[in-house]
């Protein structure tokens, strides 16, 4: 249980990274809203989860040759979804090409060191504690 709260922090905390970078970044055709902000993140990082393993099995029994885009695909459906709820995140334009790379990037970065690196330390430390 421990696990997967920590793993659903970390998952919440590097969708609130890759969504405040690409608001940043491309500031011109990404708006954040402070007031649906944490609704955004987590309708974000809730898509994200449900839509990343429906998008493999899609791809893996319908069109195989997308298998390396996948985190793309889940991340651009993610942005979609979060977008639907108002004062959360707003896209516009080319931000919809470059949102999804720069969120997957930050996600898939932070994901990897977040629970790669800091969670299996957290456990091992944990582990030699017993």
């Amino acid at each position: 249980m421990i696990r997967f709260l920590l793993t659903l922090a970390a998952n919440l905390v590097t969708a609130a990274v890759a969504l405040l970078l690409a608001g940043l970044l491309l500031g011109e055709w990404v708006t954040l809203h402070l007031a649906g902000f944490f609704v955004a993140v987590v309708v974000f990082a809730i898509a994200q989860a449900i839509l990343a393993p429906f998008v493999f099995n899609m791809a893996r029994k319908y069109a195989s040759a997308m298998l390396g885009g996948i985190g793309i695909v889940s991340t651009f459906l993610a942005l979609w979804v979060a977008t639907l709820f108002p004062d959360g995140i707003g896209i516009r334009g080319v931000g919809w090409i470059l949102a999804p790379f720069v969120v997957w990037i930050v996600t898939a970065l932070g994901g990897w060191i977040l629970i790669g690196v800091v969670l299996k330390r957290y456990f091992a430390n944990r582990g030699a504690a017993k």
